[in-house]
């Protein structure tokens, strides 16, 4: 009976002790992952070339809307800024019915600073469009997570969440 239980005990302390580094490989490799995406990113950011992809739009006033099936991204470049996102809020002057109706512009950035917190990126723009000129604060999480706040002197301000990722290269 003793021999029974000291077996018992052997094999259970060995399925705690497998099981156990098993987790602890699980945890490492996880961490591996969170550090290579945090070197992704620091890296597409000191670039200044990436694409912000929304997922969420939040206008001001209003309720969430989910923007996954829709074509939306800012494509930030060394040299421009371009935007395709889509806009849900006011329009002041200068915004014609049935015109432009998203926050849509592709231009040079007059301003473009990159501030490293302890935390996150935060990356502000200034861009002139044909007929506006947007402001954005992009804020960047150290793994890719991002919220995009475009203030316009034509709309009101509108916010999205999202992900930051490297631009698709063209197919040749």
């Amino acid at each position: 009976m003793k021999k029974k239980v000291s077996i018992l005990v052997m094999l259970f302390t060995l399925f705690v002790i497998n099981s156990y580094s098993q987790e602890k490989s699980k945890q490492e490799l996880k961490e591996e992952q969170k550090i290579e995406r945090q070197k992704q990113t620091e890296a597409l950011v000191n670039a200044r070339e990436f694409v912000f992809t929304a997922e969420t739009a939040f206008p001001t006033g209003g309720r969430s809307i989910n923007l996954t099936s829709i074509t939306n991204y800012v494509k930030f470049h060394p040299d421009r800024i371009e935007s395709e996102l889509p806009f849900y809020g006011r329009a002041y002057s200068g915004a014609g019915y049935g015109g432009d109706t998203g926050m849509k512009f592709d231009g040079k950035p007059e301003e473009y600073t990159v501030t490293k917190t302890k935390k996150e990126y935060q990356i502000e723009a200034v861009v002139k469009g044909e007929n506006d000129t947007y402001r954005i604060l992009l804020t960047v999480g150290f793994e890719g997570s991002s919220s995009l706040s475009v203030i316009s002197n034509n709309r009101s301000s509108i916010s999205y969440s999202g992900e930051i990722s490297a631009p698709e290269n063209p197919k040749e």
